[in-house]
């Protein structure tokens, strides 16, 4: 694509098109940037358009699509094509900073983030310049820019919080803090020397607070992993100036919204960050300013209000107090009885209360109360944080704190008594503080698995619990219904099975509750429970318990979906998933309406998906449904692909990406099921499975390869018979995959049921060509993974069609092949082979070669022979090599960058492991001691000379006791 004014037009008409609500224009307009991404030009183009065009709503969206096209296509992975040329990659980086630093802000922060991509693959290395690039633009006094320049600084460097330490990471930040820990200073005193200039003007004090909590945030990221000796040497500086900032109060800076925290609440929490960074990890550096910084944030927490936009200050505010308080020589600062009644009085039961913004968020953003509330991500939560507080106390003044908390406890309940419909925030307050007393340790999976010995649980849930749940409207007091059922979910191990049992069907009957976090929490209860392990590794609830419920259950799982605001709740699906693996075959007679449900979902869910977990989940379920019901009725498998099939033909004709690798695993495992041929519908399909667009995806490729396995194994004589034109498309996707370092595992196991289930005539004219291409890859890169599969497929050559045929073949393309791979690649590697199956596959055919084949006993390959069994025992006795060499560095399948669907396997779709040795070979030692002892009967002295002149002594032992549990000897 030139750079043309032409070109400029077409892409602005596109990206236009690309905002248009009606899908018939835009999907259209999609595919066609889909298309015209891969030219020279295009993000070049993008750029003009985003910098020249007239149009604010074009900039902003070329924008987001330049963004978007480097986050897919700027990563270079081994293997596959390099998807911008490299004038293009010069471009892009010669003028994406100044560009980004004369964009408007909407646009600047989508350049940034575009950097930060662009960065965190370049930079240092490919990209020395960009620091000096930056840090110059400090000098331009122009905040808007320097603005620019600290904001990606700060999407470049916030990865130093999350990444393990290692030299690569260290050397950069080095680099990084010599050239940016002065200049950053420098500007941090410049700002701070500015704001008193400005005081008085309201609009030169929000650039410059923007600039210092940009500022905040990068000196978090470049002293988290480890404390840099130029900031210790500077502590005074970035200290005094952090407490003066947290203490200052200006009244133009402070906003009339109350939801939206406003630039001095954000810089404070952030300072609250920093803090408690340094207590917790330079306390010993930090001391000489802890004390003010406690007093300060001491009186921070006791002047603010509960207004919602004062949320993160406060819940930082608070971590920074948790996390001194947990440190052993903070101790005496908490000591005293009066300081513990008044954090207590001031702070904790303050934070707790259920506020009228928690309300709101309850009845109307749902999914985003339950996405804080039950998974953790309500870190910047004030309860989460008093939560938090409370366990840090707990550790030094368990005693104390828990004795002047059950006097607030019983005070709250009491109100409550009084007057229930008015008073119900009180009992939540004190169910809250209840489980903030109690739990020490929690994890995901297990709950509570630690918890304070001076609360009694089992009699709360039983007084206070128990009542609410009982109660005769599901849909009375919904907040103290919700928590009930999480005191359920949250301390399930620490109540008895029996309180757990009665729950049960208060949970089922919950699940009808309009409410959607009290049906949401019913269903996430009932799943935990239904996972828990009782003793000898059984689920702690049986099918045999749940039976009275199982018609209640299933009916209402489903009908929760049908609840306003649940169509395609994840927590409800992953509970019938759950269920489903519960019961077993207690399901069977409700499959058909099941089934029908569920399919319905999935055509419904199939227009737009946009539930990642609820989807799994539900071909989980559909799994599960075939599974068992199959299991007791072999035949039903028909009348699953007849509720299915439809749904799966739109999705593959729709080109649903996400559904694609899920469909396909289903249809496996349908496929799998039928014992006799396959059945006319699937070979109608198999043609279309070949299409080399679908192997372009890498989420297609191991359902794919699966799918095709399933085909060879039931029906490999349909396929040779009715579609043997299709075979070199089979060969041909083989040779793709073999192709790529991350993918050639795939294709040896396409090509390992090739070998074993194609009838031998069918590939006989491929063979030769199909051993060219591996020796040709294994001179092109020779890796572990593939030298392992490698060897596993010429040992199942061997064991399919002989010794002989492998050496004939061999040699056929080069003369004394056959020794060289002896000696080059089985003798040396075999002992890195890994798997049960894998290594049995090895010892059958090794075994073959040293028994079966004439040419090893009287030729120069004899010299082979020997080497050859000594590497065979050692496969059976030593351990498994499993070292790779440093310069081999796999790229995981599931971790190629971009929106391409990755691959999500499927629990239950899983195939069981297949042995193709199986029935010919039981104990493949006992085997080549047989093997052994017919072929000395049939050349006498041969083989004992052989091994008494040439094998290891300890070899030599281990066989003997091969040849006497056989009962047999060599003559």
């Amino acid at each position: 694509m030139e750079l043309s004014d032409a070109n400029l037009q077409t892409l602005t008409e596109y990206l236009k098109k690309t905002l248009d609500p009606d899908p018939a224009i835009r999907r259209p307009a999609e595919k066609f940037l889909e298309t015209v991404e891969g030219s020279q030009n295009y993000p070049l183009l993008l750029l003009t358009l985003l910098e020249k065009s007239q149009e604010n709503v074009i900039k902003v969206c070329a924008s987001v699509t330049f963004k978007n096209y480097i986050k897919r296509n700027w990563r270079i992975v081994e293997d596959e094509p390099n998807k911008i040329f490299e004038s293009d990659r010069i471009a892009i980086k010669a003028n994406i900073v100044p560009l980004m630093l004369s964009s408007p802000e909407q646009i600047q922060k989508q350049l940034s983030d575009a950097i930060s991509i662009i960065g965190r693959e370049d930079f240092p290395q490919k990209w020395p310049d960009l620091l000096t690039e930056m840090v110059n633009r400090f000098q331009s006094g122009d905040f808007h820019v320097i603005n620019g320049v600290l904001r990606t600084a700060h999407s470049l460097f916030k990865r130093y919080r999350h990444e393990f330490k290692s030299n690569e990471l260290w050397t950069e930040i080095k680099l990084v803090l010599d050239a940016f820990a002065l200049p950053l200073t420098n500007l941090f005193k410049a700002t701070i020397d500015l704001c008193s200039t400005h005081a008085n003007d309201a609009s030169a004090l929000k650039v410059l607070f923007s600039s210092l909590i940009l500022i905040a945030k990068l000196f978090y990221s470049l002293n988290f992993q480890d404390l840099p000796e130029f900031f210790e040497d500077n502590m005074e500086t970035w200290m005094t100036n952090f407490h003066s900032l947290l203490t200052l109060d200006n009244k133009l800076l402070q906003t009339d919204d109350e939801e939206e925290a406003g630039l001095l609440e954000l810089l404070k929490s952030q300072i609250c960050d920093n803090a408690a960074l340094y207590a917790q990890k330079y306390d010993e550096e930090f001391q000489p300013y802890l004390p003010r910084f406690v007093t300060a944030i001491w009186n921070l927490l006791v002047t603010t209000g509960q207004e919602v936009k004062y949320d993160l200050l406060v819940s930082n505010a608070i971590q920074f107090l948790a996390s001194v308080c947990e440190r052993p020589h903070y101790k005496h600062l908490f000591e005293d009885q009066n300081t513990l009644t008044s954090i207590c009085e001031k702070v904790i039961v303050p934070n707790m209360e259920f506020r009228a913004a928690d309300e709101e968020a309850f009845e109307d953003n749902s999914e985003e109360y339950i996405r804080r509330d039950l998974e953790g991500s309500d870190i910047d939560t004030r309860r989460r944080a008093a939560c938090d507080l409370v366990r840090g106390l707990c550790k030094f003044f368990e005693g104390p704190v828990t004795g002047i908390f059950s006097g607030y406890v019983n005070s709250m309940l009491q109100e409550y008594a009084k007057n229930p419909s008015v008073n119900w925030k009180h009992k939540d307050a004190a169910i809250y503080l209840v489980t903030s007393l109690a739990s020490k340790a929690q994890t995901q999976k297990h709950g509570i698995t630690q918890a304070n010995e001076l609360v009694n649980l089992t009699e709360f849930f039983v007084n206070h619990i128990q009542p609410d749940l009982k109660s005769a409207s599901v849909n009375e007091f919904p907040v103290l219904k919700a928590d009930g059922i999480k005191y359920i979910m949250i301390f399930r191990n620490q109540v008895p099975k029996e309180q757990l049992l009665l729950s049960i069907p208060l949970l089922i009957n919950h699940l009808q509750a309009e409410s959607i976090v009290v049906h949401t929490y019913a269903a996430h209860a009932l799943e935990r429970l239904f996972t828990m392990r009782g003793t000898n590794n059984t689920t702690l609830i049986t099918a045999a318990e749940m039976a009275p419920f199982v018609e209640v259950l299933l009916t209402n799982l489903f009908k929760a979906l049908t609840l306003p605001g649940s169509s395609e709740n994840e927590y409800i699906m992953k509970a019938i998933m759950r269920s489903f693996s519960l019961l077993q075959e207690s399901i069977i007679p409700y499959i058909p309406s099941v089934i029908t449900q569920l399919t319905q979902k999935l055509l419904a869910v199939s227009k737009n998906p946009s539930k990642p977990h609820f989807n799994h989940y539900m071909f989980e379920s559909i799994c599960l449904s075939i599974r068992i019901t199959c299991k007791a009725n072999p035949d039903a498998v028909g009348s699953f692909e007849e509720a299915l099939f439809m749904v799966f033909t739109e999705i593959l004709q729709n080109d649903v990406q996400e559904f694609i690798p899920y469909v396909f695993q289903v249809m496996s495992l349908l496929l799998e099921m039928h014992k006799n041929e396959i059945p006319s519908s699937y070979m109608a399909l198999f043609p279309h499975l070949l299409q080399p667009v679908l192997w372009e995806r890498t989420g297609n490729i191991p359902p794919l390869v699966r799918l095709l396995q399933a085909y060879l194994e039931r029906g490999a004589n349909t396929i040779a018979s009715a579609a043997a034109d299709k075979i070199p498309g089979l060969l041909g996707v083989f040779q793709k995959l073999i192709a790529s370092k991350a993918n050639d595992h795939q294709g040896f196991y396409l090509l390992n049921s090739i070998i074993e289930h194609m009838p031998p005539e069918s590939v006989d004219q491929y063979r030769k060509q199909i051993f060219i291409l591996l020796f040709q890859r294994l001179q092109n890169s020779k890796t572990t993974k593939f030298i392992k599969s490698f060897l596993v497929f010429i040992n199942l050559y061997c064991v399919k069609y002989g010794a002989l045929a492998l050496q004939e073949i061999f040699d056929s393309i080069q003369p004394k092949m056959f020794g060289m791979v002896l000696e080059k690649i089985i003798i040396p590697e075999i002992q890195k082979v890994s798997g049960q199956v894998e290594k049995k596959i090895c010892a059958v055919g090794i075994t073959k070669i040293l028994t079966e084949c004439p040419p090893m006993m009287d030729t120069e390959y004899t010299k082979l022979w020997t080497p050859l069994l000594q590497a065979l025992i050692g496969l059976f006795e030593l351990p498994e090599d499993d070292t790779i060499p440093d310069e081999e560095h796999f790229i995981d399948i599931e971790d190629t960058p971009g929106y391409q669907t990755a691959f999500s396997q499927l629990a239950f779709a899983g195939k069981k492991e297949h042995d193709p040795v199986g029935q010919m070979v039981n104990n493949p030692r006992i085997h080549l001691a047989q093997s052994l002892h017919k072929l000395s009967t049939a050349c006498p002295g041969r083989v004992p000379s052989m091994l008494s002149t040439s094998l290891n002594a300890e070899a030599l032992q281990y066989l003997q006791g091969y040849l006497q549990a056989a009962s047999v000897t060599l003559l």
